[in-house]
């Protein structure tokens, strides 16, 4: 594929507790794919139960949501960026690994850094968007379309008491 892309990529709270940071972000810089965006926050329930709500139905949902806002770890942030280039969603993928650690290859990011724990919680500390669609629905969850140096997706400007506002044009996310 040669078309830019922008995907989403979360170093989770075990990455940061691990001081993993800098690793992952220079296997990412290798993809030569472009930061448009990024932030280091905490992640509140609803934005963790949004990300994660192709998954509600599953019996660790819980733990799930305890483990992206930090509470497993007590490192309560994250990393969200947005990488934009050629090809992004698959390169971040391919380098991400396999989502069970155990599967993905040893050279890959969550084959490297990543476990099971005893409850069956895969901790692969990097998030990486799936495919385009979920990619734009992620980027559109995490940032506003002002964070995001590039305009990847169509925005409309509106009036709000007197003060001018970038808005996702699509309504994925308000």
């Amino acid at each position: 594929m040669n078309i830019n892309q922008a995907t989403l990529v979360i170093i989770k709270p075990d990455g940061l507790k691990k001081s993993l940071t800098g690793n992952i972000l220079t296997r990412l810089s290798e993809m030569k794919l472009e930061i448009a965006a990024a932030r280091v926050m905490r992640v509140s329930r609803e934005l963790a139960a949004e990300h994660y709500r192709h998954m509600q139905d599953k019996p660790f949902f819980e733990e799930l949501l305890k483990y992206l806002m930090g509470e497993l770890h007590n490192r309560k942030k994250v990393l969200a960026m947005v990488y934009y280039g050629k090809d992004a969603i698959r390169k971040v993928r391919l380098l991400a690994g396999s989502t069970n650690p155990e599967e993905a290859e040893p050279t890959s990011i969550r084959g490297a850094y990543g476990r099971i724990t005893t409850n069956g919680l895969y901790e692969n500390v990097i998030h990486a968007s799936e495919n385009e669609e979920e990619a734009e629905r992620e980027i559109k969850l995490w940032f506003k379309p002002e964070e995001i140096i590039f305009d990847i997706y169509p925005t409309e400007i509106t009036i709000r008491n007197n003060v001018q506002e970038k808005n996702w044009l699509s309504g994925i996310v308000d």
